[in-house]
């Protein structure tokens, strides 16, 4: 059920992105980690996302890329379009072409977890 990633792909048009907010693999909740590097090289790199009841997602962006639902949940999430109450399937996917921002938090009773690939971002300009 590729459809209810709709809300992912949400194309970037805020004034928020890289430099003013974090990285999806950085950003966390209240202080706390949900993502983790899994795998880096100089191209690419692929992060664990993970997301008990009750936990959520800082608002942040993403680089185009690839998503994979380990196991599903229902996410109450927040983007340009407004706030949108998706569920998410254990084995769907998704993916995005260009940057996107927005901010979750788990609303169902399953913890949410995913794996997110995505090229490497390129180094900041000295």
């Amino acid at each position: 059920m590729v459809t209810c990633f709709v809300l992912f792909a949400q194309p970037f048009v805020q004034a928020d992105g890289p430099g003013t907010l974090p990285h999806g693999f950085d950003a966390g909740w209240k202080g706390q980690k949900t993502c983790t590097v899994l795998y880096e090289t100089t191209s690419v790199r692929v992060g664990q996302c993970s997301f008990a009841p009750g936990i959520g997602h800082e608002k942040h962006y993403h680089n185009p890329h690839f998503g994979f639902v380990l196991e599903g949940s229902t996410m109450r999430i927040k983007d340009q379009t407004g706030e949108h109450e998706v569920v998410t399937e254990t084995g769907t996917t998704w993916s995005t072409d260009s940057i996107t921002v927005h901010e979750a938090i788990n609303s169902g009773s399953t913890t949410a977890r995913y794996l997110i690939v995505e090229p490497r971002p390129e180094p900041a300009p000295q």
